[in-house]
């Protein structure tokens, strides 16, 4: 066997670990990044770019559907199933090429190919055929998604992220198990592309919120759109011919049963750590065999052993996974004398309509006492009602003691814009007298933030902090 010595071995590919990789050449050390699997990340492959490429048909077909309340008929719609995944497939590729092409540019001794195994704390062996002793080593190897036991039997047949975009065309009907982002972007993109959708869940939630306000909005506009059937146990999936059959009980106690041509369980992501050999590092381990991680370092225990991206489960998106690959690889060169680094703020948005997003704190996070709120609903907000777009809530949280921005749970139109205004905001640590005194066009959405942040000014009673222009009223707005 082969053995070859590295400043820094990087397992995994993805977003993690190509910024890991980066990182440690740009500080001059000897970097390789072991891959088992085909190159490319899980934003391009499965994840952020084909859901947003599917939820974007779903966006045309539905405004055609809407239509008809501006006035404006486009006559009978037609929905080609396999045009619609044709084009997801294909702007995926493009995206995924796009990052085999950034891989290919890396010198082949930077790069190996094959299942990386730890057997003490910094030498691995891959796939059997190469010994790596490196002085650190970065853990990126990404995250799969969880199929729970009632579809054991069925595996084979049940669709996750990962392979639902491989569908060769729209099916006719499709049984969704959760509710959460991922579950609820591509069902809701599904529903609206013509297919017969019901979503599963054992519990009442839905989306990634915690404030209950915002979460009976929510259940109330989901509702009136998708088939929700929340409080329900799957107790078993077979398949049959025609496609899936799935037995649930009601919540009161009733057994139901109806086939779907297909099953997609989004029912969250787990780390990629199983057949690492985690254990042979030393590291303590928790009951699940997850290594205890410092998100502000990456760094588990004292060990010269980095985890970043999906694998470390800390907030499972991509600009975290970026700067987590960034981090990592910097005090993997670093090691032993490694640095804290100040994380961002907290954001994540999701592509539902209307759309999700989590700023900074969020309900569940505010110390009792410490903290006011701020409410805009979007249900005749100006702009939000000229485009039939007047749905939902949003909630901004703010610091007692000082007027200090906290974070918002959001729900309603354009809220990718409307997050990252206030995630800026928010990490600037800006108060709410400050942020009130910022420009605020007519008309648009982000109006819907200005009428937030004075009923928050209002209940933090600093309305008399704030300039009069500040309060100037916005006809219509």
């Amino acid at each position: 066997m082969d053995t070859l010595n590295v400043d820094v071995a990087v397992i995994g590919a993805g977003t993690a670990g190509q910024n890991a990789r980066r990182e440690v050449e740009k500080r001059g050390g000897t970097p390789l990044m072991i891959e088992r699997g085909p190159h490319g990340t899980t934003c391009a492959r499965v994840g952020c770019m084909p859901s947003k490429l599917l939820v974007a048909a779903a966006d045309v077909a539905h405004m055609l559907e809407q239509a008809p309340q501006f006035g404006v008929h486009a006559g009978a719609r037609r929905i080609d199933g396999h045009a619609v995944m044709a084009r997801v497939r294909r702007e995926r590729d493009r995206f995924v090429d796009f990052v085999e092409a950034d891989i290919d540019r890396i010198p082949e001794s930077q790069k190996a190919t094959g299942h990386a195994r730890f057997t003490d704390r910094t030498t691995l062996v891959v796939s059997d055929e190469l010994r790596v002793e490196a002085r650190a080593v970065v853990v990126a190897t990404g995250s799969q998604p969880f199929v729970p036991p009632p579809f054991d039997a069925i595996r084979e047949r049940v669709l996750t992220s990962d392979d639902i975009f491989e569908l060769p065309a729209l099916p006719a009907s499709l049984a969704v198990i959760g509710t959460g982002v991922i579950a609820l972007e591509l069902g809701q993109a599904m529903q609206r592309l013509g297919v017969g959708v019901a979503f599963f869940n054992p519990f009442d939630e839905l989306g990634p919120f915690t404030d209950p306000e915002v979460k009976r909005v929510v259940a109330r506009e989901l509702s009136s759109e998708l088939d929700l059937r929340l409080g329900v146990q799957v107790v078993d999936a077979a398949a049959v011919d025609g496609g899936i059959r799935l037995r649930w009980q009601e919540p009161g106690g009733a057994a139901r049963e109806e086939v779907f041509e297909h099953l997609l369980v989004a029912a969250g992501r787990r780390p990629n750590l199983a057949g690492l050999g985690l254990e042979s590092t030393g590291l303590s381990l928790n009951a699940k065999g997850r290594p205890r991680v410092d998100p502000v370092t990456t760094q588990c225990d004292d060990a010269p052993i980095f985890v970043a991206g999906d694998a470390e489960g800390h907030l499972p998106l991509l600009h975290e996974a970026a700067d987590e690959g960034r981090i990592a690889g910097a005090n993997a060169m670093l090691w032993p004398a490694v640095e804290r680094h100040e994380r961002r703020l907290p954001l994540a948005i999701a592509f539902t309509d209307p759309q999700m997003a989590l700023v900074g704190a969020r309900h569940a996070d505010l110390v009792a006492g410490q903290h006011a709120v701020g409410a805009v609903s979007f249900d005749d907000q100006g702009r939000a009602r000229v485009a039939g777009r007047n749905r939902g809530l949003v909630r901004i949280y703010g610091d007692s003691r000082n007027c200090r921005l906290l974070g918002a749970e959001m729900f309603g139109p354009g809220m990718e814009h409307a997050a990252h205004l206030l995630a800026w905001a928010v990490q600037s640590r800006m108060t709410v007298q400050t942020a009130l005194s910022m420009p605020f066009y007519h008309p648009v959405l982000e109006e819907g933030l200005r009428t937030a942040l004075r009923e928050l000014a209002a209940n933090l009673r600093a309305l008399a902090q704030c300039r009069p222009e500040d309060l100037a009223s916005a006809p219509g707005a």
